[in-house]
């Protein structure tokens, strides 16, 4: 029978993720979507389990999700400084929608900020770099009192998310990706049942909408987060890095 490991987690040390993820991967691996979100928030992770989202072209879906299981999840958004004000738009828009009562906007150190990118021009010659100190940096801090955190990736959009599990381990923290295994149409069918608003920006041809100087539109032909980094070799900020 499934033991619960939740249950053992009080003071748990590094490797506590990585011990009990195949469990949970077992237990809980086959669901998707709300099932698996349902099962991570009320009964592994209760009060310790937060979403990261970006509020970008996808973003309505997975925060729907999570708001009708529970509307005080903390909700973490990265404000980099360097987003499209329709993105901030959006997430007022969305905050107010789904009535999230604890929306955290992660921002970088000023300090870092005024020692390495004093112009605010550091994007432009060494992104992984303005990545870390915007995105990576604030999002460890943030998760510091969390045993797990969910994100709204999926194999479709390529590159290392093909192989993306529904639970992973990642130094010491479990990620959980409830839409790893859903399509593209499935996310287009899933907007419209739920009537969901979309990103101002999506029907301008941007799927993947992140940071405003490292975002373009995609096009025809090109995979959903081709606009992202363009031509810089670069597919992640940094905040996902692969399991194992």
């Amino acid at each position: 029978m499934y033991r619960d490991p939740s249950s053992e987690s009080a003071g748990h040390g590094p490797s506590y993720a990585d011990s009990y993820a195949a469990a949970w991967d077992r237990a809980f691996g086959r669901l998707e979507g709300e099932g698996l979100l349902e099962a991570m928030i009320t009964r592994v992770f209760p009060g310790r389990i937060a979403l990261v989202s970006s509020f970008g072209a996808e973003a309505a879906v997975l925060l729907d999700m999570v708001a009708r299981i529970d509307r005080s999840v903390p909700v973490l958004f990265l404000d980099t400084g360097k987003h499209f004000d329709a993105t901030l738009t959006y997430r007022d828009i969305l905050a107010r929608r789904f009535g999230f009562t604890d929306l955290r906007n992660l921002r970088p150190d000023t300090d870092d900020l005024r020692k390495t990118d004093p112009d605010g021009t550091l994007h432009r010659h060494d992104p992984d770099l303005c990545c870390h100190l915007r995105k990576v940096v604030p999002l460890e801090r943030a998760l510091g009192g969390f045993d797990a955190w969910i994100t709204g990736r999926k194999r479709f959009q390529g590159a290392d998310r093909s192989r993306l599990a529904p639970i992973e381990a990642i130094d010491g923290r479990v990620k959980v990706n409830p839409l790893a295994g859903w399509t593209a149409q499935q996310v287009d069918d899933a907007f419209r049942h739920r009537n969901l608003p979309r990103h101002p920006l999506f029907d301008d041809g941007y799927a993947s909408i992140g940071c405003a100087p490292c975002t373009r539109r995609v096009l025809a032909g090109e995979d959903t987060r081709s606009g992202r980094w363009a031509g810089l070799g670069k597919t992640e900020c940094g905040i996902h890095r692969a399991a194992g």
